[in-house]
């Protein structure tokens, strides 16, 4: 998957992990798609649909990786915004792999000391160093995946005739 050699060993794990939870986040928004699984409700635009739920996570990989590039003064990583939502469950698939592609590259030359020093105000005013923020994005796609699963469970309980084998 990746021929690209990185000069620090923490963003290359952390970019493969990355990697791996996106994709896992995908797979488990299939079956929560395919169930048709009802999120709560709420106020955060983010909830609104399983299909916005997508937009919110694989738009915040992009997000998280030009920040990044920008508290870096490195160049823009060329990462797409995503598609409207119900165009964007139909393009999941290549989409994620062309996040998922922009996302090998930009931090390869970036020091075990420019991950750690200094912090920089994100978007939504918390501080963070590199660091913070690249394990930040590994886990963004975890909470999300670990809280539809959570969701396809309760409905295979709730649901007559429903497939217990989720």
């Amino acid at each position: 998957m990746m021929n690209i050699t990185y000069r620090s060993r923490a963003v290359r794990a952390l970019v493969l992990l990355h990697d791996e939870h996106l994709r896992r986040f995908l797979q488990t928004w299939k079956r929560a798609h395919a169930l048709s699984v009802a999120l709560p409700t709420t106020d955060d635009p983010a909830y609104a649909s399983l299909d916005t739920l997508l937009r919110h996570v694989l738009g915040a990989a992009r997000g998280y990786m030009t920040w990044m590039c920008e508290m870096l003064e490195l160049p823009d990583p060329g990462i797409r915004v995503p598609p409207e939502a119900p165009r964007l469950s139909a393009e999941a698939d290549a989409f994620m792999e062309h996040v998922l592609a922009q996302w090998r590259a930009p931090l390869k030359d970036v020091s075990d000391e420019e991950l750690e020093r200094p912090e920089y105000l994100s978007r939504w005013k918390t501080r963070y160093c590199i660091d913070a923020m690249l394990e930040h994005a590994v886990m963004h796609p975890v909470r999300h995946a670990f809280q539809l699963e959570e969701l396809i469970k309760h409905e295979s309980r709730e649901s007559p005739g429903s497939r217990k084998s989720l």
